[in-house]
């Protein structure tokens, strides 16, 4: 079960950056291009938890059913 709150607010933080990035690329301005690309680089590495913690969660369901 916290398994699967994990992954489910993993994927709000990845959804949640990745606009936050374009807002801010569409906002423009001085430093926008700098921020976008902090915002896109945490991104990356949020979604690399969210897809390690699903496939965690796949093997564990995997283990359990048999």
């Amino acid at each position: 079960m916290l398994l699967n709150i994990l992954i489910v607010l993993s994927m709000i933080a990845v959804l949640g950056t990745l606009i936050l990035g374009m807002v801010n690329m569409a906002r423009g301005g001085e430093g926008s291009g700098a921020r976008s690309n902090v915002l896109m680089r945490y991104r990356v590495g949020i979604q690399f938890v969210a897809i390690i913690l699903m496939v965690v969660g796949f093997m564990m369901r995997q283990s359990m059913a048999g």
